[in-house]
């Protein structure tokens, strides 16, 4: 897909339709050594944070993703046409670390523009992020009871923020 840069005043998304509906993939990892992994993302933030512009991400400690997260020091976040939804489902429902799930998918990776983690040649956009902060949820802090039932397992998410380093999109997002 051909995409071009595109600062993060320019971006042009709906946020809530962007996350719930069409899903982001979240990669992390170094795209050179062949070390990333991805995951499929549906909830999350952008905006602005500390002067910069930012991605928020949330990963449970469970998730595959969460020991490149944790490991890497940038991650990348794409989202992709309506025709790639199966392949989105695909990777958010098996663990890269028994299969290449991306090959499965039929995605492509590719070296980012400014971060190790890589790109996808699929995706309409890409935003390519280094990690500035991480937070754990603490479930003493629920002001609602009814979020405690997303973990009867009690795997609380681990919150990534990312400062948005690089945009490339289609002109869609402009």
């Amino acid at each position: 897909m051909q995409r071009t840069p595109l600062s993060p005043e320019t971006l042009r998304v709906r946020i809530y339709d962007l996350w719930e509906n069409d899903w982001l993939l979240l990669t992390a990892g170094d795209y050179s050594s062949g070390k990333f992994n991805a995951m499929t993302v549906s909830w999350g933030s952008l905006g602005s944070l500390w002067g910069k512009p930012y991605a928020q991400v949330f990963i449970r400690p469970t998730r595959y993703t969460y020991k490149f997260c944790n490991e890497y020091d940038t991650f990348t976040l794409c989202a992709f046409p309506a025709q790639y939804r199966k392949a989105l489902s695909l990777i958010g429902s098996r663990s890269g670390k028994d299969a290449d799930k991306i090959a499965q998918a039929g995605l492509s990776p590719q070296p980012a523009q400014v971060v190790a983690a890589p790109v996808f040649a699929e995706a309409s956009l890409a935003i390519e992020c280094r990690k500035i902060y991480w937070a754990d949820f603490n479930p003493d802090n629920f002001l609602d009871e009814s979020i405690q039932s997303h973990y009867p397992n009690k795997d609380y998410h681990r919150i990534f923020y990312g400062e948005i380093l690089f945009i490339s999109a289609t002109d869609a997002y402009r």
